[in-house]
């Protein structure tokens, strides 16, 4: 049997990336799956689509995670189509580097109110639904350790990430609600392609530091939040799984 049968999981931000790749994954282990995305209705769609070609069960949720409202309607939305609600994958995020010289209040409101507020609202949504033996998954960033320049405000979004997961994973034990987050490194996906990032000497500069001697693929993370999914996790809570070919 699939490690995820019976099952219900949210994907935020799952249009494409590391969030599609998580969709898909953990549909292929049996979970029906709510796609949420901000405004790639197209993305979501062909997510979706390649989900119930190869046998599984979703559907796309347009939502705002940023507003309470809409946050609350992603959750509706998830039980209607599925009965109940059992993981959630906190994957919506700004990407998006400032030197200290060029950084301006609407930079940071946007990268807090998406990577922070917007992970705050969805989980408090969603922990009205999620029973004993839930997971909440929140993707975080290699760069609370490697701090690399001009990214202040967005190592500063993913620094208050893990330390809200270690809160919310105490808040929530006595529910056997489990938290935990994954810190990827460099990942090839299409907002790294569409920035110019693949190919650049950023990322050649990274792969550089990187003892596996690559960069990620939007699967390698997959995997881990699978695991994490997973009744194999449930003695997992609390942790910081960093999954980034060992850059620290």
């Amino acid at each position: 049997m699939a490690r995820l049968t019976g099952k219900v999981a949210m994907v935020t931000g799952a249009s494409k990336g590391i969030g599609a790749a998580i969709a898909t994954a953990l549909a292929r282990e049996g979970a029906a799956v709510v796609v949420n995305y901000a405004s790639s209705k197209a993305g979501a769609d062909g997510v979706v689509e390649a989900i119930t070609a190869a046998g599984g069960k979703a559907i796309a949720v347009q939502g705002d995670v940023t507003s309470a409202e809409q946050a609350n309607g992603l959750v509706d939305a998830a039980v209607r189509a599925f009965g109940r609600l059992d993981v959630l994958v906190n994957n919506s995020g700004v990407y998006e580097f400032a030197p200290i010289g060029e950084l301006t209040e609407a930079h940071y409101r946007r990268l807090f109110d998406v990577n922070v507020l917007g992970l705050l609202l969805v989980t408090q949504a969603a922990s009205k639904q999620l029973g004993e033996g839930g997971s909440i998954i929140n993707i975080s960033s290699v760069v609370t350790s490697v701090h690399p320049p001009a990214s202040a405000v967005y190592t500063g979004t993913k620094g208050a990430v893990n330390a809200i997961t270690g809160v919310l994973a105490n808040e929530l034990a006595p529910r056997r609600i489990r938290v935990s987050a994954i810190s990827p490194g460099f990942v090839q996906t299409e907002g790294a392609h569409a920035a110019g990032l693949v190919g650049s000497e950023f990322e050649a500069g990274v792969v550089a530091q990187t003892p596996l001697g690559r960069s990620g693929q939007p699967g390698d993370i997959a995997g881990i939040a699978v695991f994490l999914a997973s009744d194999e996790a449930g003695w997992v809570t609390g942790e910081e799984i960093t999954a980034s070919g060992g850059l620290r």
